[in-house]
């Protein structure tokens, strides 16, 4: 396979010819409560083309940069939720590159603090690096891709993000072409190859990372592949387990030239308290201009949304979802009323709703093409990255309130009986109780953000609750407690 232009290089690509979503307590969301404030505008000496935010133990966003920085190859980034920003390391720092270049992905913070991310290219092979980096900016080079030369059997140019698993191993995709499992150590395993079958029925191109379902098995996307209807395929929704064995759930357009059901999944799938699984194709749909998804474990797929239904003043090309106060939430890259791309909001069975339109300001001081859906941060505003516009053009971070209160999370989300758990959130110095669907939990205050406990005895899934003087907090989702 050849090496082929990411998505998030270049937002005009179209590789193919035809050939014949974090959920919340629910709530309502008024549309008058809407306030987008653009945070920090990238000048390119600090960044360019941001991905999507996590939120740190800490109670700050950080996040990557694909471009520029001090040596132009992207940067990792920490940004506090009033917009004050600080670069912790610039790629390509070492000769030669093998700290790697250009990470596309968000990160993922393991219970020690430490981030871990890909970069699609650079390191000792020159196809990509899985790293490891301390809040402070310290980097380390876990793994490089094909340092052993072509063919790149291992994989090549990691674009996606990573997943934790509650016994701290990695799991993550290569574009070129692999599910692999790393451990924090670096030891990386090659769990399965696409293209493995004739004419690449079983996908190609796993652009997107992977959800790990709440039984265990991992749930993912591939651009291509899959019955050959459209250019290399139509892409398919796959479930892979954690030794290896995956299964095809879903090919789309089967059949179909104008593919009703959408094409080439560019986004990965997020998991909803309902067990069934949602996300967005880039392309597709009975306007070509992608749609929303829905799947069950069992492969049962049906179309939420077709984008420009209205004219496109719902916006074109979405990128993903996350999930929060019952619904869905994501971007689209293009389109809206003002070409910028927009925000949105949709329900389980579908109801869209725009919440923002990018562009909306002159010369698209807003920002413009959102590449990545907004998270929820524990305060209840959500915050995300746009690809381009700002101040100097080279993209944004914003903070979008929708009136929401805070909230708290858990790291990880799942876990079994006596497994440490994290748990952020704001103002929790003097918490007075934990507890997990009403089963109370020892636990350690360790700052106004985190607290660290364990799954008590007797826990069962549901909401974690904390209690401070100011108030009861909820989580925003389920804790999934494993048998």
């Amino acid at each position: 396979m050849n090496v082929r232009v990411s998505i998030r290089k270049s937002i005009n690509w179209r590789p193919r010819v035809h050939t014949a979503l974090v959920l919340c307590a629910t709530s309502v969301i008024s549309l008058a409560a809407q306030t987008l404030t653009t945070l920090h505008s990238f000048s390119g000496a600090d960044g360019e083309t941001a991905s999507q935010l996590v939120q740190g133990l800490d109670g700050n966003l950080y996040g990557t940069t694909y471009k520029g920085g001090a040596n132009g190859y992207g940067t990792i980034f920490k940004i506090t939720t009033a917009g004050a920003l600080t670069t912790l390391y610039s790629f390509c720092s070492q000769s030669g590159c093998t700290d790697g270049e250009n990470p596309a992905a968000a990160l993922v913070q393991a219970l020690d603090g430490d981030f871990y991310g890909t970069a699609s290219a650079g390191g000792a092979g020159s196809h990509g690096t899985v790293f490891k980096v301390t809040p402070s900016g310290v980097l380390t080079t876990l793994y490089s891709f094909c340092a052993q030369g072509p063919p790149c059997t291992d994989g090549s140019t990691p674009y996606s993000a990573l997943v934790r698993t509650t016994n701290g191993d990695l799991y993550g995709t290569t574009y070129e072409d692999t599910v692999f499992k790393i451990t924090t150590g670096g030891a990386l395993t090659t769990l399965y190859t696409f293209c493995s079958q004739i004419q690449c029925t079983d996908g190609a191109y796993p652009y997107a990372g992977l959800v790990q379902g709440t039984n265990g098995d991992f749930y993912g996307t591939t651009y291509g592949g899959g019955i050959i209807v459209c250019y290399q395929g139509c892409g398919t929704i796959f479930s892979i387990t954690q030794s290896g064995t995956l299964a095809t759930l879903y090919d789309f357009c089967p059949g179909e030239q104008s593919c009703p059901d959408g094409e080439n999944p560019s986004a990965g799938l997020v998991q909803a308290t309902n067990g069934d699984f949602y996300g967005a194709s880039y392309w597709g749909g009975s306007n070509q201009n992608g749609t929303i998804f829905e799947i069950t474990a069992g492969g049962a797929e049906s179309t939420l949304h077709t984008f420009c239904s209205q004219g496109c003043a719902d916006g074109s090309h979405p990128s993903g979802l996350s999930l929060a106060d019952g619904n869905l939430y994501g971007t689209t890259l293009f389109s809206g009323a003002h070409d910028g791309g927009t925000i949105f909001s949709i329900s389980e069975f579908g109801s869209l709703t725009t919440l923002y339109n990018f562009c909306s300001q002159s010369a698209c001081a807003d920002g413009k093409n959102p590449e990545v859906p907004p998270i929820q941060a524990t305060d209840g505003t959500f915050y995300g990255t746009t690809n381009a516009g700002g101040a100097s053009g080279y993209g944004t971070v914003y903070s979008l309130s929708l009136g929401l209160g805070p909230f708290v999370s858990t790291l990880p989300g799942f876990g079994k009986v006596a497994e440490g758990v994290e748990i952020l959130g704001t103002d929790l110095t003097g918490a007075t109780s934990v507890s997990f669907n009403g089963t109370a939990a020892a636990f350690k205050v360790v700052s106004s953000t985190e607290i660290r406990t364990t799954v008590p005895a007797g826990a069962t899934t549901g909401k974690v609750q904390v209690v401070t003087p100011t108030g009861r907090l909820s989580s925003s989702v389920d804790f999934i407690v494993l048998p």
